[in-house]
């Protein structure tokens, strides 16, 4: 057996045996897991060091989880849906649903209410999710996600990609996964072999913390890096787990030395029983605002909110603009100086110069 099937088939899934290897609780693990689900891998739950750490906080049930406001869809993928499995919010992309299961159910998850539901996607919900990508013609970017895509066999992967190939509207497929930080042996040599057949493919996956980076998942990013597949991350910005500059820098770097590159920071969405989890907006700008200047963009990531009532992702970013008319705007850099730039197209028409401003 694959050394990533025995990790799913000994998955911690019952509060008993996460309570007897932790040496805590099972009364309220219990009561949190008949709401949402518990699911780690030995390798994932092996990251742990101490309690409360950052690998415990995305892992473990925790009691805070029935409490507090929040929505069962915040994003109104459901409201977005035409046919079951397919959320189609931009004109030219839509979300493909394609699974219900992953290897961790990640405790902040924007899709509690489907995600570990076996009746959530069905054989029917894929063909008829292909059917839907092939008559709209306006679609040329599919994202395939979950659960997680890769808690599919082989054989299913390649089915599906596979018939979205074969539409020629699409012109680009990603496929979004969380196995290489909690199930990197799934990255295989026989997937990356399928995964090769079908580029121009983009994957993009789900590291919130340095701890997260294992010599286990950096294996698993450079299998599909050399396969040819560009790499992004998006992180969601949690409580206690990466709401830290100094934290946040780090698993950036990290993140490029294993060839991944930053995509998105997001806002915590408005998911019930999550509100623990969730940072101020100003929190985010204030680990943006000590990432620009400080290094390179190529570790900046955008940070966005998910509107809430299917608004879409909006990004946001410290405010660099002080003062603006017909003849100049005024700009603060990272370092807080203010800069002069024409607002026209020439300076002889601005009436004014590139220039250094008074600072604050």
């Amino acid at each position: 057996m694959e050394e990533w099937k025995k990790q799913v088939r000994d998955s911690i899934t019952t509060p008993q045996k996460v309570a007897d290897i932790l040496s805590i609780s099972c009364e309220e693990i219990s009561k949190v897991h008949n709401e949402f689900p518990l699911r780690i891998t030995p390798y994932y739950l092996n990251l742990i060091e101490e309690k409360d750490d950052p690998i415990w906080k995305q892992a473990i049930p925790d009691i805070q989880e029935l409490y507090g406001s929040g929505f069962d869809d915040p994003l109104h993928e459901e409201h977005d849906s035409p046919v079951k499995g397919i959320t189609h919010r931009y004109p030219d992309r839509v979300l493909f649903y394609v699974s219900p299961f992953c290897a961790m159910y990640c405790r902040f998850c924007t899709r509690k209410r489907k995600v570990s539901d076996p009746q959530s996607v069905k054989e029917t919900d894929l063909l008829n999710g292909i059917s839907y990508i092939k008559r709209h013609t306006e679609i040329r970017d599919v994202i395939v996600s979950g659960g997680d895509p890769f808690l599919l066999q082989d054989e299913t992967i390649d089915f599906i990609l596979g018939q979205l190939r074969a539409i020629p509207h699409i012109e680009i497929i990603r496929i979004g996964t969380r196995t290489p930080v909690t199930l990197p042996h799934r990255i295989t040599p026989s997937l990356c072999t399928i995964l090769k057949k079908y580029h121009p493919l983009f994957i993009n996956t789900h590291f919130n913390h340095p701890k997260d980076i294992t010599p286990e998942s950096k294996e698993a990013c450079r299998m599909l890096a050399d396969s040819g597949i560009p790499l992004g991350n998006q992180s969601v910005l949690l409580k206690g787990v990466n709401d830290d500059p100094v934290v946040m820098k780090v698993l950036l770097h990290k993140l490029l030395q294993i060839r991944v590159r930053p995509y998105y920071i997001y806002q915590a969405d408005l998911v019930t029983g999550t509100e623990h989890f969730r940072t101020t907006v100003q929190k985010g700008l204030e680990i943006i605002q000590n990432l620009r200047g400080h290094t390179s963009g190529l570790a900046v990531p955008h940070y966005v909110i998910d509107a809430p009532n299917g608004g879409g992702k909006i990004a946001l970013i410290p405010n660099p603009v002080v003062e603006h008319n017909d003849d100049e705007i005024v700009l603060r850099n990272y370092e807080k100086n203010l800069y002069r730039y024409p607002s026209s197209t020439c300076l002889q028409e601005s009436n004014c110069s590139m220039a250094f401003a008074d600072s604050e």
